[in-house]
């Protein structure tokens, strides 16, 4: 990926997880989620090795929260790279279940 390559996030309910895609279709990583009470429970985030160390996830991570605050759900982080971006970023600590 190069520094003019365009990610953007998307939910895929489908497959439940939110998709980073750099470029024309390709998924550069993924955040898979379950739903249970109203509580999106983040299990698992994944960005394929040509996109590390490329703020991938970080983009990835901040479009689902944001979505999260959208939807009016509250979330719950059980995969370790979510819970710690939200220990680094309190102004999400309101939707932490």
């Amino acid at each position: 990926m190069t520094q003019s390559t365009e990610v953007t996030v998307s939910e895929n309910a489908e497959m439940t997880r939110y998709e980073a895609a750099a470029g024309a279709d390709v998924v550069a990583g993924f955040a898979e989620y379950r739903d249970r009470d109203g509580v999106r429970v983040f299990t698992h985030t994944e960005v394929d090795d040509a996109f590390s160390g490329q703020g991938v996830a970080s983009t990835l991570v901040r479009g689902a929260v944001h979505d999260v605050r959208e939807r009016g759900l509250r979330l719950h982080a059980e995969c370790p790279f979510i819970k710690g971006w939200l220990d680094k970023h309190p102004e999400y600590a309101d939707l932490q279940a």
